[in-house]
């Protein structure tokens, strides 16, 4: 599932804001079956894009790399 979203965590180098957006709208399209939701969905599907974008920026944050310097 979802093989085709892009690897975030690269090293030390910081996933960008819009590739976390990204890979959050592929994973929200690829559960809903949905590439482009109807209007009647659009607001929970939004919701969705955004919940997913924070929670994965929290995971990245979070992380710990070792041999990565501070």
């Amino acid at each position: 599932m979802c093989r085709r979203i892009k690897r975030l965590r690269d090293g030390a180098v910081p996933a960008s804001d819009e590739d976390i957006e990204a890979a959050a709208r592929q994973f929200v399209r690829k559960i809903s079956g949905f590439a482009r939701p109807a209007n009647h969905n659009a607001e929970v599907f939004d919701r969705a894009v955004a919940e997913i974008t924070t929670a994965s920026q929290t995971l990245l944050d979070g992380l710990v790399i070792r041999g990565a310097r501070p």
